[in-house]
């Protein structure tokens, strides 16, 4: 679980980053992120919608592997980002390393990984 402070809560948040956000596309993960410098954590949303699965035990599945990821590489992390991290379809059937390599390849890419 992530703490408070790195959570995306309110759903202003979430619609400033979406309308403001950079996307980045991966195969079956996409980040949308926007640079918040009055913030000093960065902040992790995940929308995991029910066309990727009726499922709510699925759906949780995914959410929750996705904020292990995120909880095991904070420090990694640069302040002042606010990111959400959503699903596509076939995302139902990876495993947790797949989500992983995925979702740090995706981090790599749009700058928020310290190098």
């Amino acid at each position: 679980m992530l703490t408070k402070q790195h959570r995306l809560k309110k759903n202003k948040d979430f619609e400033l980053v979406f309308k403001r956000g950079k996307t980045f596309d991966g195969k079956f993960l996409f980040l949308k992120i926007i640079k918040r410098n009055n913030l000093k954590v960065s902040r992790f949303g995940l929308v995991v919608g029910t066309k990727i699965s009726k499922k709510a035990t699925i759906r949780n599945k995914i959410k929750r592997r996705s904020r292990d990821v995120i909880r095991k590489r904070l420090e990694d992390i640069k302040s002042g980002f606010d990111v959400i991290i959503g699903a596509k379809t076939w995302v139902v059937d990876k495993s947790y390393q797949e989500i992983k390599e995925e979702l740090e390849g995706l981090l790599e890419k749009a700058g928020v990984l310290k190098l």
